[in-house]
C-alpha cells in the first residue's frame, strides 16, 4: 500500500469505478475511511473461511475473479483461486495484526490488503516491476463473477469456436477462440501461435459476453457483443496499461493456429549447444554425458510465466512415468531480473512449488531478442514456453512453440497424444 500511513503500517484508501450491478465505491469507500479512525490496538485480525469475490481494478475496469479461503486447525490459511475448472493452491499467507500477505503461488506478487470484518481492502503488487501497484478488494461470501443474477431465458449464446483476429498496433494476431456457455455464464480461452490464455470465467450481462481471468500473474478481461450472424467484436485489457481490439467469425471447423514454425534452426545447424549455471551456479553443457544416446526434451520457461507453469506441471507427471525409457528434461529459465541471485531464487521457489525433478537452469532475463542471443542455433525465442525435442542422435527432431494446456479441454487431450506418439518414436530409434 502506497498512500497514507497509519500507526506505522502502510495504508491506501481506494475507490473502485462500478461495471455493472453492484457499485463498489459505495458498498466498501466506508470500510476504507472507517480503517483510518480505528484504533492500533486492535486483536490480530481472522480472515473469514469460505468463498470470496475479489476485484483488481485495471484502467478504469473492474477484473473480478474468485477465491475460497481454508483454515487449518493449526490456524494457518490456504487459498484456492478459482479460473473455471482451475485451483490454484495458495499457502503463503500471513496476517499481522488487521494487515494480510498472500503470496501469489511461485510468481513474484502478492496481494497486500488491510481485513475489515468481512472485507478485503489494499493492493495487487507485482515485485519485480517498479510501481506495478493495483487497487485490490474483495468480499466473503460472495460466489458470482460479474452479476449476480441467472438471467438464462434471456441471454445470448456466444458459445462455439471461432476464428480470431487480435490488433495490435504493428500487427494482427490470429488465434482460436472456443467459448462454452450454460444460462448466462462462460468459460472459454483462445489458442494463440505462442500460447493459450489459460482459463477464462464469467458472464453475459444482457448483451455483452464479459470473461477474465487472474491466476497470479496474469490480469486479462475480454468483452465481446454480436455483430451479426456467428461474428464477435471485443476487447481485451492486458494488465495496467496495454489493450488491443478483437473479432471472432464462428467457425465449427476452426483449428488451433500452428506452432511448430515459428522457431526453427538457422542453416547449418541441426543440434542445440548451451552451457547454463544451475542454481547452486555450477555449470550445466549439453555435451554433458548425462545426455548421450537418451531422448532430450529442453523447455524454454520462466517462473513468473503461467503458460509454464501448465507445461511443466504437465511434463512433470510424464517424466515421473517415463524417466527410466532413456530420457532426460532440463529447464532453461529467463528470468525478470539479470541478477543471479534473484532469478535463481525465483526457479529454486519454483521448483519447490511444482515438485520438479529435473534441473532447471540459469538461462538469461525474459526478453525475447537476449534470449534469442543466447542460443545461436535458433533463428528466435518468440513465445515462453517453448519446446525443443532431441533425439537420441544429439539431432533436433522438431521445437513447438507455446503450449496447448488444460484451459483448452479437448485441445489439450489432443496435445497428449501428439507429444506420446513423437515420443514413443524417438525413444524407439
Amino acid at each position: 500500500m502506497s498512500l497514507g500511513e497509519r500507526c506505522g503500517k502502510p495504508f491506501v484508501v481506494l475507490i473502485f469505478a462500478s461495471l455493472h450491478e453492484s457499485n463498489i465505491m459505495k458498498q466498501f469507500f466506508y470500510l476504507a475511511s472507517l480503517s483510518l479512525v480505528l484504533s492500533c490496538s486492535a486483536p490480530p485480525a481472522e480472515l473469514k473461511s469460505g468463498i470470496w469475490r475479489g476485484v483488481v481494478l485495471i484502467q478504469g475496469k473492474e477484473l473480478p475473479f474468485n477465491f475460497r479461503v481454508e483454515r487449518a486447525a493449526a490456524g494457518n490459511y490456504t487459498t484456492r483461486l478459482y479460473n473455471g475448472d482451475e485451483r490454484l493452491i495458495l499457502d503463503e499467507i500471513t496476517i499481522n495484526g488487521d494487515s494480510v500477505t498472500m503470496v501469489l503461488h511461485s510468481f513474484d506478487a502478492a496481494f497486500k490488503a488491510v481485513i475489515r470484518g468481512d472485507s478485503l481492502v489494499g493492493e495487487f503488487v507485482i515485485n519485480y516491476a517498479d510501481g506495478y501497484r493495483l487497487p485490490f478488494l474483495a468480499r466473503a461470501g460472495q460466489s458470482y463473477r460479474f452479476v449476480k443474477s441467472d438471467t438464462t431465458a434471456s441471454a445470448p449464446d456466444f458459445s462455439g469456436t471461432y476464428d480470431v483476429d487480435f490488433f495490435n498496433e504493428k500487427n494482427t494476431v490470429r488465434a482460436m477462440g472456443v467459448i462454452g456457455q450454460k444460462g448466462n455464464r462462460a468459460t472459454g480461452t483462445f489458442l494463440t501461435p505462442t500460447g493459450d490464455y489459460r482459463y477464462l470465467e464469467g458472464n453475459v450481462v444482457r448483451d455483452t459476453l464479459w470473461l477474465s481471468t487472474f491466476d497470479g500473474n496474469h490480469l486479462y478481461l475480454f468483452n465481446a457483443v454480436k455483430t451479426g450472424q456467428g461474428t464477435l467484436q471485443g476487447t481485451q485489457w492486458l494488465g495496467r496499461s496495454r489493450n488491443r481490439r478483437w473479432e471472432g467469425i464462428r467457425n465449427d471447423q476452426a483449428k488451433p493456429p500452428a506452432s511448430e514454425t515459428l522457431t526453427f534452426l538457422k542453416p547449418g545447424y541441426d543440434r542445440l549447444d548451451f552451457a547454463f549455471p544451475n542454481i547452486d551456479g555450477d555449470t550445466v553443457r549439453s555435451s554433458d554425458v548425462r545426455f548421450k544416446n537418451k531422448v532430450v526434451i529442453v523447455q524454454i520457461l520462466g517462473s513468473w510465466c503461467p503458460n509454464c507453469m501448465d507445461e511443466t506441471k504437465f511434463l512433470v507427471e510424464w517424466y515421473n512415468r517415463n524417466k527410466d525409457r532413456g530420457v532426460e528434461i532440463i529447464g532453461l529459465a529467463y528470468e525478470q531480473k539479470a541478477d543471479f541471485d534473484y532469478a535463481s531464487g525465483r526457479v529454486k521457489k519454483m521448483i519447490d512449488k511444482l515438485a520438479i525433478p529435473y534441473e532447471v537452469l540459469i538461462a538469461g532475463v525474459n526478453d525475447n531478442k537476449k534470449a534469442s542471443e543466447t542460443l545461436p542455433a535458433l533463428n528466435q525465442v518468440i513465445g515462453f514456453p517453448t519446446t525443443i525435442f532431441i533425439g537420441k542422435d544429439g539431432k533436433v527432431k522438431a521445437i513447438h512453440t507455446g503450449f496447448t494446456g488444460p484451459g483448452t479441454g479437448i485441445y489439450f487431450e489432443q496435445m497428449k497424444e501428439r507429444f506420446n506418439q513423437d515420443m514413443n518414436g524417438w525413444l524407439a530409434n
